[in-house]
């Protein structure tokens, strides 16, 4: 090696370059500080030039599908262009403008950022006078450094709490502004009956709604917390290093980071598409708890819990299997990053800290034991600072991850919400039939139209499922006309009126129907709101509405007098009440007033689905006459023949996608009628008696 090195020294062609490299090491000596200040400059140049180059390959990014493809593919929760695409989205809904109230605290909480940082350097700077102070015994110098260090501490633990509490603030706006976007998109145009009826996509819009809205929030907010500080931090620390070790180091332990980082960033696992698979199992979950609620009385009628339970046994496993799996991730991803972070750059800082204390950088090794120790525990302090700063820069990309799943989660749920509204579903079709049969009468829309009268010119109805239940329908009823509706289950009755409610889409025909307000459905298990007693009437008016219409709480009184059930105001605590509705009031009580809702709104239309079956005939002939008397036009389904005489046609169907529209003569029908249930039970007759005749033969033989 020493015959090596001497070889090279006795070169001619190093003998030459050597005057030229002291020469320029002497220029650089001369002109170091002008040099850092330069490369600093470029790296803050060049740092902008990324953003500025990033930003505009995003905006030259154009997704390769669109919501509306049905067949597309699932899209990954992944930190890429898609992400910051659907990021972007979310943040003109977050924070409208630089005039709105979210803005302004960004900017108060950014100043409390700025201060903080600027804090943190003097901090470091009084460390350093306070050790020096301590090393030279210099009692007055320690003293004062204290109580300055004492004093500084009152603006940082204020500025520390006021970080928190506006991270706080802007989570909560930032929920707030999202929530009451998802809340006017979701109960708008029949947007939360459709998505979950006509739509397969979103299974647990309620946990899209409320938790994963939240997640996103509180990522977001704490994302720039965690992420705008740091990136602050490390220029102004690298600069003040700069200044007191030479910029050389500060440069060589950069590239260290830099590739460390590569390291880690290389070998950190997907957390974007773990956080978003487990959203997804945690709605399942929820889901199929949700599904026994709503169907507890048929789960016990059949003995099925065993059953309930091993699925709900079954989707908890897959939704611990998942967590346990990103508990596995993270322990050698922790550990790899503990090591990097705390211990790798930990060392490299030592070496860097000693710079001036063992060369003559800065003039280190020309000053006093005193002023080199408060040199050491300056700079240390300042690379904790920004080593601290550089690790969560690096944490932050795992914040990024999660961000990722929460936001793909939530825009998953405005694209869902703006197919259905303009008519594109997509839907697992279970048809009896051929589904390539009825795949075409699904992609065609008919024709609505506004009209005094309701009428449907060659309507197919046709189910969420993609049955066809009637090929073309054509009836009309005008003010005046009173239709029953008639048919075995299953045949299209309901399905009728979700069409004329606008909740189903129109594949076909024309409809002519009045303006929504002018229709009122009351089906057979009425809703009762969260509220008033007064609010059950009223709904969906409120109290200002009933206001604007001149009708007070004794004019309700006189309506629940009609249907008599008056008493229910006393006996419920009166009319400022609030209970639980449908746990207060017993079937039939929940139809009387749902019948005092129809006779409190009077519309022009209603749709009467079973809606009297838990209520006396006296009561319901009331109802009835009442709802005739205010001019209401009354379609019913209904298999009560006691119904027959409040109506004067008939939309009979027969199960088989065919059906009759025609007057009704109640009396004959209700003749006919009882003529064929004596038939019928004559019938039932006949195998008694012919066994009987048997008897007879046998003992007379």
């Amino acid at each position: 090696m020493t015959n090596v090195i001497s070889t090279l020294a006795s070169s001619p062609l190093v003998a030459k370059l050597l005057p030229h490299a002291f020469r320029g090491y002497q220029t650089y000596r001369r002109h170091r500080t002008t040099i850092g200040r330069s490369l600093f400059l470029l790296f803050i140049v060049r740092s902008v030039l990324s953003i500025r180059q990033a930003v505009i390959q995003f905006q030259k990014y154009q997704p390769k599908s669109t919501s509306s493809d049905p067949a597309k593919k699932k899209k990954k929760a992944d930190v890429d262009m898609a992400f910051l695409k659907q990021l972007q989205r979310l943040l003109k809904i977050v924070m409208p403008g630089l005039a709105s109230k979210e803005f302004g605290m960004l900017v108060v909480h950014s100043g409390f950022l700025v201060f903080r940082t600027i804090l943190s350097v003097y901090i470091a700077y009084l460390d350093g006078r306070i050790v020096s102070a301590l090393v030279q015994g210099k009692v007055r110098d320690f003293v004062i450094g204290i109580l300055w260090w004492m004093t500084v501490a009152v603006p940082a633990t204020y500025t520390n709490s006021m970080l928190t509490y506006m991270q706080s603030k802007l989570a909560l706006q930032f929920r707030t502004r999202l929530t009451t976007f998802i809340h006017k998109q979701y109960l708008t145009d029949m947007t939360f009956y459709t998505m979950s009826n006509l739509d397969d996509r979103i299974k647990n819009a309620d946990q899209c709604i409320t938790v994963d809205t939240m997640k996103f929030s509180n990522s977001l907010s704490e994302l720039y917390s965690n992420l705008a500080k740091p990136i602050l931090d490390v220029f102004i620390y690298n600069y003040q290093l700069s200044r007191n070790v030479g910029l050389e180091g500060v440069l060589a332990i950069s590239l260290i980071i830099r590739l460390s980082s590569l390291i880690v960033r290389t070998y950190t696992p997907s957390f974007g598409k773990l956080a978003a698979a487990e959203g997804h199992l945690e709605g399942e979950f929820r889901f199929r708890h949700s599904r026994i609620i709503e169907n507890a009385e048929e789960i016990a009628l059949y003995n099925g819990q065993e059953i309930e339970k091993s699925v709900l046994d079954k989707s908890y496993q897959n939704l611990i299997r998942h967590v346990n799996r990103i508990f596995r991730l993270r322990v050698p991803h922790g550990m790899l990053e503990d090591f990097i972070i705390k211990y790798f750059w930990g060392a490299g800082g030592l070496l860097l800290c000693a710079m001036p204390v063992f060369f003559k950088a800065g003039g280190g090794a020309a000053r006093s034991v005193g002023a080199r120790t408060e040199g050491f525990v300056t700079n240390r302090r300042l690379l904790l600072s920004s080593s601290d700063a550089v690790g969560r820069i690096m944490y932050a990309y795992k914040e990024i991850s999660e961000l990722a799943g929460y936001t793909s989660r939530v825009v998953d749920l405005l694209d869902v919400f703006e197919d259905v509204k303009a008519g594109r579903y997509q839907k697992r079709l279970v048809s009896s039939v051929s589904t390539d049969a009825n795949a075409k009468q699904l992609q065609g829309r008919g024709e609505i139209k506004q009209s005094e009268n309701i009428e449907f010119k060659d309507v197919p109805i046709v189910s969420p499922n993609g049955d066809v239940l009637v090929p073309k329908l054509t009836f009309h009823v005008k003010p005046g006309m009173h239709l029953l509706i008639v048919g075995p289950n299953g045949c299209g009755k309901s399905s009728l009126f979700r069409i004329l409610g606008g909740l189903w889409p129109v594949y076909g025909g024309t409809v002519n129907k009045p303006d929504h307000k002018d229709i009122f459905y009351i089906p057979q298990r009425p809703y009762l709101s969260l509220g008033t007693l007064r609010d059950q009437i009223l709904y969906p008016d409120t109290v200002q509405d009933m206001a604007a219409r001149g009708v007070t709480d004794a004019d309700l009184l006189d309506i629940l007098k009609v249907v008599q059930i008056e008493n229910v105001v006393e006996r419920e605590g009166g009319w400022d009440a609030e209970k639980e509705w449908s746990l207060a009031l017993s079937g039939g009580d929940k139809q009387r007033i749902a019948m005092a809702r129809l006779f409190y709104h009077a519309p022009r239309y209603a749709i009467l689905d079973e809606c009297t079956s838990a209520v006396s005939m006296d009561i319901e002939k009331i109802m009835y006459t009442h709802a005739t008397a205010l001019g209401i036009s009354l379609l019913t389904v209904s298999h009560r023949p006691s119904l027959w005489q409040y109506h004067n046609y008939i939309l009979q169907y027969d199960g088989q996608g065919g059906y009759v529209f025609t007057k009704l003569d109640a009396q004959k029908r209700l003749a006919l009628q009882e003529e064929k249930n004596a038939i019928e039970a004559k019938l039932l007759e006949i195998p008694k008696l012919e066994a009987r005749l048997q008897e007879l033969q046998e003992t007379q033989a």
